[in-house]
């Protein structure tokens, strides 16, 4: 039984981080009843194919979670039925996968074959030369963001000896007993991990209002480096697990580690950090704020060693900002210059047999 009306949900398919290349995707290829993986070669021409797709399954009143490319936020790279729990991801870029369970469980339908091949023989020289400068940048982008990993975890390290943690696990106990109150479920939780944003071309980008949309209440937490957002919204979470309740766990790029959403989809309660860099303020009656930073002493020598430090971040974040604007204007060309060789009547036409080949999986 499905709803009368579908609805889209918006989130970062790979994240460039200082632990390098990150994605959830193993996630959700493991939780898939069905999936099905789009082989082809570098393009922009399937982000309109899975968007159409999109579009399709919400009038047949699915929900629909869409992940979008990091270096072109407006490009969808895969997207999750999840009434169906059908997956459908283009599979070759930007991370490769092959089918561990290929038959009734996870089918490959192949693009290659849409190209005129003499045009792609003679952009082959031009393509690869845009491909190395990608991969360039993208790996000077990713050392930045490892040196920035690094200096962020000093500027938390000097908060976190100046924080008032009792007041904080207060604090953390206020809100277990506010969201949650006397609730208890009779079954296990489902505890999924999402990707909300990430370094993008030249800066942050974050899906945060497609995602907590439809929350009737979000707590937004205010709070300085290192005085425990991601470790409030981890106990939250936790105690949302231990009472049967399904939680849903969302980070950014910067550290895969840490925690900067968690949402409870049975309370339609969403709880995220709210500051730098991906800061929002309380803008209706359902926003309520859990300002922390007072729990934070004021040090004058802390503060002093701060500047310093944020100094160097925003130096390093600055480059590795750069570095991916440059890989994804590389990437960008070469893919407008794989695009121009499609043959548009096969491409059509193998569109078309993808609905069918759809059609068939979802009747099996």
């Amino acid at each position: 039984m499905v709803n009368i009306y579908g609805h889209i949900t918006d989130y970062m398919g790979t994240a460039y981080t200082g632990q390098g290349v990150q994605h959830k995707y193993e996630e959700l290829l493991a939780e898939s009843k069905k999936t099905i993986f789009l082989k082809c070669l570098p393009t922009h021409s399937l982000s309109q194919v899975l968007n159409d797709l999109v579009v399709y399954f919400v009038n047949k009143g699915y929900s629909v979670d869409k992940f979008m490319n990091p270096g072109h936020v407006d490009k969808t790279d895969a997207l999750f039925v999840t009434e169906l729990e059908l997956l459908i991801l283009q599979a070759s870029h930007p991370v490769s996968f092959e089918p561990t369970d290929l038959g009734k469980r996870q089918k490959v339908f192949s693009f290659y074959d849409v190209y005129h091949q003499d045009q792609l023989l003679g952009q082959h020289n031009e393509v690869s030369v845009l491909s190395t400068e990608e991969k360039t940048h993208i790996g000077q982008a990713l050392k930045e963001l490892k040196n920035a990993k690094a200096i962020h975890d000093e500027w938390e390290a000097v908060n976190i000896a100046r924080m008032d943690w009792p007041r904080h696990e207060e604090i953390t106990e206020e809100l277990k007993r506010e969201i949650f109150g006397t609730i208890e479920l009779t079954k296990t939780a489902h505890v999924s991990h999402r990707i909300v944003g990430s370094l993008s071309a030249g800066s942050a980008h974050d899906f945060i209002p497609s995602i907590t949309k439809h929350a009737k209440r979000r707590f937004l937490i205010k709070g300085l480096p290192g005085t425990g957002k991601s470790t409030m919204m981890r106990a939250l979470g936790d105690e949302a697990q231990r009472r049967g309740l399904d939680v849903l766990y969302g980070w950014c790029g910067l550290d895969a580690k840490s925690i900067d959403l968690v949402l409870f989809p049975e309370l339609s309660v969403c709880l995220f950090d709210s500051t730098q860099p991906h800061a929002y303020d309380a803008e209706s009656p359902r926003d309520e704020l859990v300002d922390i930073v007072p729990l934070c002493a004021e040090d004058d020598d802390a503060e002093k060693q701060i500047d310093e430090i944020r100094h160097r971040y925003r130096a390093v974040i600055g480059e590795a900002g750069k570095q991916m604007q440059a890989a994804v204007q590389a990437q960008n060309s070469a893919r407008i210059q794989m695009d121009r060789a499609l043959n548009v009547e096969v491409f059509e036409k193998k569109v078309q047999d993808l609905y069918a080949f759809i059609h068939a999986f979802e009747e099996e």
